[in-house]
């Protein structure tokens, strides 16, 4: 059996990184691929900070369909129609366009002189499609290749199961209601499903059956229970799920050693893209290190998605032909002697193709 299935991963992830014009409508190119969900964040801090915003093709593209990851408001609740959105994802990328305030209409997407980053990954470019395999009907946009679904969904405030559509058991699913505010929830394996995160704080894991029913998602299905902020009665969400797909994405833990001679996490493929989070201390908050904004060893510019800040730049961590390793002995949020934590990551090229040949670290 080949080693991996996808020997180019920037068809089904890739960042884009790109300094704004002021010009409207402006369509932002070298994606590879039409992209079904884009994160955009502004890195500057010329005019402040700006939320992250986040438009998936189920939902859909404009002005009052974004969510912001730093926020608990719902679709609509970061402003876009003010600051600048996302109009159209396109075949190389997506379009962005004004936003109605006088001063900062471009602020979130494209503010002259600006610089921002867009993470963008590809489902089935549709708008999904109906799934009965669980005991709520959902919309799912699903590609099994990359071990990627969009699942759109009613609560009913009751334990209840929905599909997800990747024939393949999800490792990690972030949840975001979209009719109401409320928190971002986060399931992932390695904190298992007694326990959950919640992406816009920084708060450690905390343990509650009220989420997922103390049940692991299956290869069709994940559980929700009587919680709001991902099954409240009568509201609508989004859920992003994400499978393992060798050579391409991994999603588990390390334990910190508080060394600037850190662990080392293998993942089987180079890095372009990694999440981190402190599972064991509140107060650490979540990390995206990915290398287009770093492109040399030792990596440290950082984005925190529960936050608006425009991150820092600090000797962090390196990426790896195979996986990555930690750098640092002082920053706590990522390397606490003794403390758990998760991380996503997903691959820039795999540690061995599908033909057998290696690859190179940086």
């Amino acid at each position: 059996m080949a080693y991996t299935t996808i020997n180019k991963s920037s068809s089904y992830f890739n960042t884009v990184i790109y300094t704004g014009d002021g010009t409207t409508p402006r369509t932002l190119t070298g994606v590879g691929f039409k992209p079904d969900f884009s994160w955009i964040k502004r890195r500057d801090g010329g005019q402040g900070n700006t939320n992250h915003n986040l438009w998936n093709n189920i939902s859909g593209a404009g002005n009052n369909a974004e969510l912001s990851s730093n926020i608990t408001g719902e679709e609509g609740g970061s402003s876009a129609d003010l600051y600048g959105y996302i109009s159209a994802f396109t075949s190389d990328g997506f379009t962005v366009a004004d936003g109605t305030n006088a001063t900062y209409k471009n602020l979130y997407t494209n503010n002259s002189g600006g610089t921002y980053v867009a993470w963008n990954w590809l489902a089935n470019n549709t708008s999904g499609s109906s799934n009965t395999n669980g005991s709520i009907t959902s919309t799912v946009a699903a590609n099994t290749t990359a071990g990627f679904s969009i699942v759109s969904y009613t609560g009913t405030g009751a334990t209840a199961t929905v599909g997800h559509g990747l024939g393949s058991t999800p490792k990690m699913i972030i949840f975001k209601k979209r009719s109401g505010a409320d928190n971002w929830v986060v399931y992932h394996v390695s904190v298992g499903n007694t326990a959950y995160l919640l992406l816009d704080q920084t708060s450690g894991s905390a343990s509650s059956s009220g989420m997922f029913n103390n049940t692991s998602p299956t290869s069709s299905v994940f559980t929700v229970s009587t919680a709001g902020p991902n099954n409240g009665s009568g509201a609508t969400f989004i859920a992003y799920c994400f499978a393992e797909i060798k050579g391409y994405s991994k999603f588990g833990s390390y334990t910190g050693n508080g060394s600037a001679d850190g662990p080392f996490v293998y993942t089987g493929f180079k890095p372009s893209w990694v999440l981190l989070k402190d599972t064991t201390t509140g107060g650490s908050g979540w990390e995206i290190l990915d290398n287009k904004r770093n492109t040399y060893n030792v990596m440290g510019e950082r984005l925190y998605p529960n936050s608006s800040d425009v991150g820092s730049t600090a000797t962090l961590i390196d990426f790896l032909s195979n996986g990555f390793k930690l750098r640092t002995s002082t920053d706590t949020w990522i390397n606490t002697s003794g403390n758990t934590y998760i991380y996503a990551a997903f691959a820039e090229n795999p540690f061995v193709t599908s033909g057998g040949i290696p690859v190179t670290a940086r």
